[in-house]
């Protein structure tokens, strides 16, 4: 099972968006604990939550989608209508671009549902690495906040690197984290599930904001031979570190124990993959321990053809 922020990780959706629906009886917890309150949700559950997401897309009401749900709309059906919601959102501003990739990425996901292999989810650690990195603020994890922020660093942080005579030596890679709260002496922690109902997290005041860390491995060489004003990575993991050229440094531990998938194609498109990296997880005895990290293995101009790893911290249940 998953905690509410867990769930609204994999689910693309906020933690306050699950309280309001649970609330309204839309979409209830499948476990409440009786003497904590926190909730806890089934992988199961995120087909009920595509449909939700899909149908408001549409312009249902939040009461006109219970009662649609109720009448189990099937898939065929709800096929339809995104497709009729598309030809309308195309025809549109060209501002609601970003909103069309969300309503596509919803429909493949419930198209998908009962179809998608596991097959090559893997287990694995991964290594510490020295990123040069630029970080920013996302109003939430969806993808609908995600990409307006983290393609605009990466841009900045390669014509940064390229300025400072820095060559990258691996991909990128991204990883995220709570905003920390406001209170003295409170910080965030990398990898946070970012909920203030899962135990142990570290709160931000209910908001669903998170840190975008976009980084790009390089060598202690190539920064000690660019001049940057940091010891270059001495394998002491901590905060990110100013270089004086224009982007912070950060050795980035390893994940201990990593559940891992290979996407294919633009990040747009990356819910399906990740849902179905939820199911995996769900039903193999592990839960969730943090935000998935996202290593670019091939990003040619072409997004179709890019491949990205999600690795997605996880613990034994």
């Amino acid at each position: 099972m998953f905690t509410i922020g867990d769930f609204a990780q994999y689910g693309r959706v906020s933690a306050r968006m699950l309280r309001h629906y649970d609330a309204i009886g839309l979409l209830r917890p499948a476990r409440t604990d009786p003497d904590s309150g926190y909730r806890f949700y089934e992988a199961a559950q995120l087909a009920r939550l595509n449909r939700i997401i899909a149908l408001k897309d549409l312009g249902f009401s939040l009461q006109q989608v219970g009662a649609i749900l109720d009448e189990q709309v099937s898939v065929p059906e709800l096929r339809g209508m995104l497709r009729l919601r598309q030809a309308e959102l195309e025809a549109a501003l060209t501002a609601a671009g970003a909103r069309l990739a969300q309503v596509e990425a919803r429909l493949r996901t419930i198209e998908s549902e009962g179809h998608m292999s596991a097959d090559d989810v893997v287990v694995k650690r991964t290594e510490t690495v020295l990123l040069a990195e630029l970080s920013g603020i996302a109003a939430s994890y969806g993808p609908e906040d995600i990409g307006p922020v983290i393609q605009p660093l990466y841009d900045e942080l390669c014509r940064r690197l390229a300025a400072a005579g820095v060559t990258a030596a691996g991909p990128g890679l991204a990883y995220y984290e709570d905003v920390p709260e406001e209170n003295p002496g409170s910080t965030g922690n990398a990898g946070n599930t970012g909920s203030a109902e899962s135990p142990g997290s570290t709160s931000n005041g209910g908001s669903d904001a998170v840190v975008v860390h976009a980084g790009m491995v390089v060598t202690p060489e190539a920064l000690a031979k660019a001049g940057a004003k940091t010891d270059g990575g001495s394998g002491r993991s901590g905060p990110p570190t100013p270089t004086g050229l224009g982007f912070d440094v950060v050795t980035l531990p390893g994940l201990d124990c990593a559940a891992t998938v290979v996407h294919h194609g633009p990040m747009s498109r990356i819910l399906p993959t990740a849902q179905n990296l939820a199911h995996w997880i769900d039903a193999n005895g592990y839960r969730s321990a943090g935000y998935a990290r996202e290593l670019y293995l091939e990003c040619p101009p072409d997004q179709e053809k890019w491949i990205t790893e999600i690795q997605a911290p996880v613990v034994r249940a």
